[in-house]
């Protein structure tokens, strides 16, 4: 039973990783791309409203497969959420490596 978990959970693992979500949360992950985590977390924003949009549809008598789409659009709107600050503290903190490269070693005479 646990090694059918584990595969399937291996193989979920695999398609995931090339969901366009995932595929832009990954670029903004990298060097260049950490100055656009906080403007990314504007998209949260779109995946709530379309949310409260399914769930409303839902409410006014559509069909209950919505649901899986609201929750489909919460998880990413959390995951924006998410990037914003962590990509900031990252710009920090390769920012401030970069600066103490490029200072002069004091030498010691």
């Amino acid at each position: 039973m646990l090694r059918t978990s584990v595969a399937l959970s291996a193989r979920g693992y695999g398609v995931l990783r090339y969901a366009p979500t995932n595929l832009l949360l990954n670029a903004i992950l990298t060097r260049r791309g950490l100055k656009w985590g906080v403007s990314a977390m504007l998209l949260a924003g779109v995946y709530f409203y379309t949310a409260a949009i399914c769930t409303t549809i839902i409410n006014d008598g559509g069909p209950g497969w919505l649901y899986l789409l609201v929750l489909v659009f919460v998880w990413n709107a959390f995951k924006f959420l998410w990037i914003g600050p962590v990509s900031l503290i990252q710009l920090i903190s390769v920012r401030a490596g970069e600066r103490r490269k490029r200072q002069p070693v004091p030498s010691s005479r």
